[in-house]
């Protein structure tokens, strides 16, 4: 085995929100990576945690040590100097990465910045519990639904005139002053932008500081107006009175049944497709299969669907309150100019943050072989789909196969070569990395 090049098996968690037994990509993937493993068909396997994360640790296979100490033990081999440099640590990855496999609504929630966290975590260590910010990417495994920053300001309103419940809890009077101040044409940073958030932020402030036993019963007036009028809501969005009464049998007569369903877009992702969520926007997965890669923190500030603590007044004051249509919610895939061969598909999802970006690549049924030139830092590769080997170029006795929830790590600056299998299945591998 070369240090270069190390194959893990990586931990897994059973959150409730999981999808339950062998119908989780994540229990298929540690089942496939290690056949000893027994799943139990009656638990949620929710998520696949792979890097160096103390509370769930990869293991290097063969060799019986974690990720973290074989880094501890050779940080500039495995993490490369610039790296070092660049994040202040000699012993973890700056990014985590993870398979996750919904069933049920997460938390709507929404992530401090580097500013924002050391002074939360200064604050109050017990509920955030470090001092970094929480940049995710989410890319669908699957076909994915999820929660992604604020509705269009005409969308909001729209929203207000026409639902009963909402514009109760709201109030005539700042329902009526969000309808007439709108300005549905604003471009980012302008004038017009800054009135429309604050616009947002006192509608939401409204809504997150409403009595419980109010917010309770006008949840369940929402939900029994969707069974009864579904036409009312498909003014607003087609998808709308379904998702009501599905959200609703997971949290019952829930705020985020308004502030997820009424007031954040709609986000549906094919198979491949992917979005990134910033630093003080609201979002939350709703189902399906998908990777994530996070910088490397625990900091969440929740605001619906969770039993958990909700820090209301931090959250109205930290979102950004932008609002934007779902499409500019997607990321856009570029080329990666150190990668050429017979790959079908060969992305880079580059969000604007410097702790990660995510290579995808996908070969038709056919096979082939894709080569990829050093990268500049760590990095960790997971196959989702298919099967084929992975090896180190010119090092023969490297090659190893890659199957089906087979997890690598790969050292700085090593070149390597991904060959897919002829099959039914095409062969796709994600690969998460930093670079200085």
């Amino acid at each position: 085995m070369s240090e270069k090049l190390i194959r893990l098996q990586c931990g897994y968690q059973n959150y409730d929100w999981g999808k339950i037994g062998s119908s989780s990509a994540v229990a298929q993937f540690v089942k496939n990576s290690d056949p000893s493993i027994k799943i139990d068909e009656s638990k949620p396997y929710a998520e696949l945690w792979m890097g160096t994360h103390p509370s769930v640790p990869s293991k290097a296979i063969d060799i019986g040590k974690t990720l973290r100490e074989l880094i501890e033990s050779n940080p500039t081999g495995l993490l490369g100097e610039s790296i070092i440099e660049k994040f202040g640590s000699s012993k973890e990855l700056p990014f985590l990465f993870k398979v996750l496999s919904i069933e049920k609504v997460l938390s709507i929630q929404a992530h401090p910045d580097k500013k924002l966290g050391a002074q939360l975590h200064k604050q109050d260590p017990k509920n955030y519990p470090d001092d970094n910010h929480k940049p995710e990417m989410a890319i669908a495994v699957t076909d994915f639904e999820g929660f992604c920053g604020f509705k269009p300001v005409d969308q909001i309103s729209k929203t207000l005139e026409l639902i009963p419940e909402l514009k109760s809890i709201i109030g005539d009077d700042l329902s009526k002053e969000f309808i007439n101040e709108i300005k549905p044409s604003a471009t980012t940073g302008s004038e017009d932008d800054k009135i429309n958030r604050k616009l947002i932020q006192k509608i939401f402030s409204k809504l997150m500081n409403t009595d419980e036993t109010k917010l309770s019963q006008k949840a369940e007036e929402l939900v029994k107006r969707s069974e009864e009028d579904p036409v009312l809501f498909q003014k607003i969005d087609s998808r709308l009175p379904e998702l009501i009464q599905r959200l609703n049998k997971q949290f019952p007569n829930d705020i985020g049944l308004f502030c997820g369903c009424l007031l954040l877009n709609h986000v549906n992702l094919k198979k491949g497709e992917a979005m990134f969520l910033q630093a003080k926007d609201p979002h939350a997965y709703i189902s399906g299969d998908i990777i994530e890669c996070m910088a490397a923190s625990d900091n969440v500030v929740r605001a619906g669907f969770t039993p958990k603590f909700k820090d209301v007044k931090n959250l109205v004051e930290m979102l950004t309150y932008a609002s934007e249509p779902v499409e500019q919610q997607k990321m856009k895939p570029l080329s990666f100019p150190k990668s050429s061969g017979d790959a079908k598909i060969s992305n880079l999802f580059d969000p604007p943050i410097e702790e990660f970006s995510v290579l995808q690549t996908v070969f038709d049924t056919k096979g082939g072989k894709q080569h990829f030139e050093g990268i500049n830092g760590p990095s960790i590769i997971i196959a989702t789909n298919g099967s084929g080997f992975i090896e180190i170029v010119n090092h023969p006795s490297s090659k190893q196969k890659i199957d089906t929830g087979y997890v690598f790590f790969v050292a700085p600056n090593t070149e390597i070569n991904l060959t897919g299998d002829s099959g039914d299945d095409a062969f796709t591998t994600y690969r998460a990395f930093v670079e200085a």
